[in-house]
């Protein structure tokens, strides 16, 4: 149990272990974390794969 931050003011510290396990994730950010993971984006690695293999095709 958290004791209390000031004695004789009755502000109480928080209990960041209590508010954790009561803590739920807003559904916009849920929402917004599937859309990325789930969305493929064309990164720089796929970019220059793409160039090499067009490179080989034209020297061919």
């Amino acid at each position: 149990m958290i004791s209390q931050y000031r004695k004789g003011t009755g502000i109480n510290m928080i209990n960041f272990e209590e508010e954790l396990k009561n803590f739920k994730p807003s559904l916009e950010v849920e929402e917004a974390e599937q859309a990325i993971y789930n969305h493929e984006l064309t990164d720089m690695t796929d970019v220059m794969q793409e160039m090499l293999q067009e490179l080989k095709q034209q020297n061919r």
